[in-house]
């Protein structure tokens, strides 16, 4: 099994998939692309999502496309970036999303760790990317990977919201048992979607069904 830094209880459960040959090959070709451009997210940080939000806490899936490419930017949750980086224009209209929604400011930090902590497990469909070339690291087999995540999830766990924003994320969805799962889609938040994410009410929707199911919703409130 190829060296894999990744949380104990993920670990276990795909273990097998870590085992599989498209696995290995996409280790070779990420350290060999290491060697002659900038990877990001920092090593260490390729799984954080996994870190921060175990199996057992899972409560909400938000899946986006591959990491920002920009220096400083990625962490290893979709759409989050680090302290004190400039939010990227999908970031900004999530936040406005939830302002309207729920009536939570936009906060100074795009840094949506708290959510993870909550269960919110920000997952990238492709883990890794060359500084400055969007889509870089696409079709190496990190969505192999991720679908057999989304899989995992899917069977193995009930009433988890899916929220999938735009046509990359929403082909995630053939993986979810919908009769288990609630699965929310939208256009994507970026600019160029000509603002149909905005109105969605995701995050209110998604509160609403946790709640229904007896489970702890997500305080989506970010330090003002």
């Amino acid at each position: 099994m190829p060296n894999v830094d990744i949380e104990p209880e993920w670990k276990e459960l795909l273990k097998s998939e870590f085992e599989k040959p498209y696995f290995d090959e996409l280790v070779k070709k990420i350290k060999a692309d290491k060697l002659l451009y900038e990877i990001y997210p920092p090593g260490k940080k390729i799984f954080e999502a996994f870190w921060l939000t175990p199996f057992s806490k899972v409560k909400v899936v938000i899946l986006g496309q591959d990491p920002y490419h920009g220096p400083g930017q990625a962490h290893g949750l979709c759409f989050s970036v680090n302290e004190g980086v400039p939010f990227p224009p999908s970031l900004i209209n999530i936040f406005k999303e939830i302002k309207d929604d729920l009536g939570h400011p936009i906060p100074l930090s795009g840094n949506l760790t708290p959510w993870a902590l909550q269960g919110v497990f920000l997952l990238n469909a492709v883990l890794t990317v060359r500084r400055g070339q969007a889509g870089s690291h696409q079709n190496w087999g990190w969505e192999i990977f991720t679908d057999a995540v989304i899989q995992l999830i899917s069977e193995k766990k009930q009433h988890v919201v899916f929220m999938l924003w735009g046509n990359y994320a929403r082909k995630k969805g053939a993986f979810i048992d919908r009769q288990k799962h609630l699965v929310l889609e939208a256009p994507h938040p970026s600019p160029l979607a000509r603002g149909g994410f905005n109105g969605c009410k995701h995050f209110s929707t998604c509160n609403r069904y946790l709640i229904e199911h007896g489970i702890q919703p997500i305080n989506w409130k970010l330090n003002p």
